[in-house]
């Protein structure tokens, strides 16, 4: 897994030493611990996990810069994609956002096991943390892997992200009609669609896209609106 992980950073211009490689594979090693007692994901050779999801979340760092930012990583999951950035660059302010309480707990668990306890993990619904002064408009990138569409996600994510600052979503290469029609969410949540990035992630022949999108006005009072009121009318 280490030779995978090894390799692939190369390809992304990356590299980490012995700790790090270290870190990364206790990570893989504890999720797969738990995932033979909790679903957090179908991926179960470690080799794969280093490309799919390790090598695949650190992708961003030829999307973005990230260094020295506060960032949050919306419905996180497993971590991906914002431990494993956090893993490769400690002066990222990391908060992990998942709505389902089991996954928060392996993730608190799992941050305290790797060493890494600045890391914030919330339990909370995006729709009603954003509308928190604590949060709104706060951070300076937001991530996100999630399997919405990206006008929901864009109701969900943009409100956390202050003016000048970036939402990474994280898609599938063919997602042209998918950004076309997120360009209204994007127009009415104070954003702005930037060039988006493609990528190969490495050891594969899998193709992803980063959308970006810069915040350029505060998002409006009333959004978001309640998760029902999102499903029922998408921006």
């Amino acid at each position: 897994m280490e030779q995978t992980l090894r390799t692939g950073l190369s390809t992304l211009g990356l590299s980490a030493g012995p700790p790090v490689l270290h870190l990364f594979s206790d990570y893989s090693r504890l999720l797969l611990e738990t995932n033979q007692v909790m679903n957090l994901t179908a991926i179960t050779d470690p080799d794969q996990v280093a490309k799919l999801h390790f090598l695949d979340s650190l992708s961003l760092f030829s999307a973005w810069p990230l260094h020295d930012s506060r960032m949050l990583d919306v419905g996180s999951g497993a971590g991906f994609p914002g431990l494993p950035l956090r893993l490769m660059e400690p002066s990222i302010s990391l908060t992990l956002l998942d709505s389902t309480g089991k996954r928060v707990s392996f993730l608190s668990e799992l941050c305290s096991q790797l060493g890494v306890t600045d890391v914030t993990c919330i339990h909370g619904r995006a729709e009603e943390l954003s509308s928190s002064p604590e949060y709104r408009e706060t951070f300076d990138i937001c991530v996100s892997r999630a399997v919405a569409e990206l006008n929901v996600l864009c109701e969900l994510c943009l409100p956390f992200v202050r003016v000048g600052g970036v939402f990474l979503a994280m898609k599938a290469a063919g997602s042209d009609d998918e950004i076309s029609g997120a360009a209204n969410a994007v127009r009415i949540l104070g954003g702005e669609l930037l060039p988006h990035f493609d990528y190969t992630v490495p050891g594969t022949e899998i193709l992803h896209r980063v959308v970006r999108i810069r915040k350029s006005f505060p998002a409006p009072k009333g959004y978001p609106r309640r998760f029902s009121a999102i499903k029922k009318a998408p921006l």
